[in-house]
């Protein structure tokens, strides 16, 4: 396995940040207070930052402010929405949920769903790819 990095971008222009190697540490902290910094964060509503990147997995750390939403949308792959700090609404057609510090949710694929922050907050996506047929 190759490992692979980050490219620079214009928000994150040190770019070379580790997506994918057998093994990758992530630490939360650190990322959350990074998201806190950037331009992106102090100007507008929301920011993200991928912390794991493979064929079949992602892995992203999400900050939205409170009263911020992701507008319905649907997910090529299985989800989790793990939240680390905050309050979400996380709703679909058929079911809303409010997810809080310490809780998750899991979501199958193609399933139109939207995020409601209720207060600041910061959670991990975890989407599992669906495979190719």
């Amino acid at each position: 396995m190759e490992n692979k990095f980050s490219d620079s971008t214009p928000q994150r222009p040190e770019g070379h940040r580790m997506l994918n190697a057998p093994l990758v540490e992530m630490d939360l902290h650190k990322f959350i207070a990074q998201i806190k910094s950037e331009k992106t964060w102090i100007e507008g509503k929301h920011n993200s930052i991928t912390i794991f990147k493979s064929a079949l997995l992602r892995i992203v750390l999400m900050g939205l402010r409170a009263n911020d939403e992701l507008k319905p949308h649907t997910t090529n792959g299985v989800i989790c929405v793990q939240v680390l700090q905050g309050q979400v609404k996380f709703i679909t057609e058929e079911h809303t949920a409010t997810i809080e510090e310490g809780q998750m949710i899991a979501l199958q694929e193609n399933i139109s769903h939207g995020v409601l922050a209720l207060t600041e907050t910061f959670f991990l996506l975890t989407v599992a790819m669906a495979k190719d047929e």
